[in-house]
């Protein structure tokens, strides 16, 4: 089968349909999308990118269009991000990521969901406890959407493997809890010359920040001795979705193509007094 083929055939399957707006517009819906994808034996991303290509957009997207133009959603579905925790600010990444369309996601966590979980975590809920958080983690994304190619990876990882799952990232994301392994983290994005979005949650503040390779990350400056402001604070569930979108905003704004909001910044958040401040590195 050849490009042009595939282009006939998307012609084909889409519909003409008014955009929420009221603009009028043509849509391949998510049917035609599988079916276009095992005809044509391609992943379905491949289909959607083909089809805004052509000035067609994926039905699941018609709410993102115009936060992002079709050439920025096309380059969304074609990016890769990589995610390390898949706990609190991990599965409200994961869900953000994949609603967005960015293509490529993979992730990575060691750790079970437990009761205590429940007040905050996406991908927690009584059924799962005692579950792998990467199995929860990959069987959503699946779930909300198939065209994202969403792999997770059941373990905890040291700087070499943090390396290896950064490896030809768009972007890095840091879901990590605490401070210990975030230099581990920080050292990998470096080595692999990669933005790093990363964001942390101590009662009701909490910091988002973008790490560009070479520049200080906020736990290089907040150190790692001690125990984590989290464990005396706790991790209200507003806080840490608050967050979550925020670093999922950061992060889909670099993969789009778009220069980081945060890059040598941080936005520090206190949900408690609905106060927002952004400092300078």
């Amino acid at each position: 089968m050849t490009d042009d083929a595939l282009a006939r055939a998307i012609d084909e399957a889409a519909r003409d349909l008014p955009y929420p707006d009221g603009r009028p517009g043509r849509f391949l819906d998510m049917a035609a999308v599988a079916a276009l994808a095992g005809r044509f034996g391609l992943p379905p991303r491949h289909v959607e990118i083909a089809a805004l290509g052509a000035g067609i957009c994926p039905l699941r997207y018609a709410r993102n269009l115009r936060a992002f133009t079709m050439a920025e959603q096309a380059r969304l579905l074609a990016s890769r991000a990589a995610l390390v925790g898949l706990g609190g600010l991990g599965g409200g990444l994961v869900e953000n990521l994949v609603r967005a369309g960015v293509g490529i996601v993979r992730a990575a966590d060691g750790d079970v969901f437990e009761e205590t979980n429940l007040n905050r975590q996406l991908l927690s809920c009584q059924a799962t406890l005692g579950a792998p958080k990467a199995v929860a983690a990959a069987a959503r994304a699946a779930a909300v959407n198939p065209s994202v190619a969403f792999t997770a990876h059941a373990g905890f990882l040291d700087e070499a493997g943090m390396a290896a799952l950064l490896a030809g990232a768009d972007v890095a994301v840091d879901a990590l809890g605490g401070l210990a392994d975030r230099p581990a983290l920080v050292a990998a994005a470096r080595s692999r010359n990669v933005p790093l979005v990363t964001g942390a949650v101590a009662g009701y503040t909490a910091i988002v920040a973008t790490v560009r390779p070479g520049e200080p990350s906020p736990s290089e400056i907040f150190g790692g001795s001690g125990p984590a402001a989290e464990d005396v604070l706790g991790c209200p569930s507003p806080a840490v979705m608050a967050v979550a979108a925020l670093m999922a905003a950061e992060a889909i704004r670099l993969l789009a193509g778009r220069p980081p909001a945060l890059a040598g910044k941080a936005l520090i958040v206190d949900l408690e007094t609905m106060h927002f401040d952004t400092v300078s590195f």
